[in-house]
């Protein structure tokens, strides 16, 4: 378990946004799509932002995801060790952290389920490895 990376949990099936989308697109896909968190990325795919359901609810009079959305996002890369992202989720109370590769193009995202996931496999003494 001491040697698991954030690429050995990370969903690589991902939900983004475009800043300049409104935002009740954005609510449309988290509810599609059963997440709390979308990345924003630009036209290169590149990780600008992310926006949560939080940010939704609290700021409803704003009209597109760019006037909500975090910019200063904390991000991993996918061959760091799996603790570290878990260390800063905890650390600063979030639920997901975006990863990136070397030219912060988005690869992947994990997030507190994925952990959870894994807390489950290892109690039950089943494979970390998905």
């Amino acid at each position: 378990m001491k040697h698991l990376k954030v690429a050995d949990l990370m969903s690589t099936a991902l939900m983004t946004v475009n800043a300049s989308e409104p935002l009740a697109e954005a609510k449309i896909d988290m509810e599609v799509g059963l997440v709390r968190h979308l990345p924003v990325v630009d036209e290169r795919g590149r990780l600008v932002g992310i926006v949560s359901d939080r940010d939704l609810t609290r700021r409803n009079d704003k009209k597109r995801i760019c006037d909500v959305m975090s910019r200063d996002v904390v991000t991993t890369k996918p061959d760091a060790p799996a603790h570290l992202a878990a260390s800063m989720m905890l650390d600063l109370r979030i639920g997901s952290v975006p990863v990136v590769n070397d030219d912060g193009a988005l690869v992947g995202v994990v997030t507190m389920t994925d952990y959870l996931a894994l807390a489950r496999r290892a109690l039950l003494g089943l494979p970390l490895e998905r």
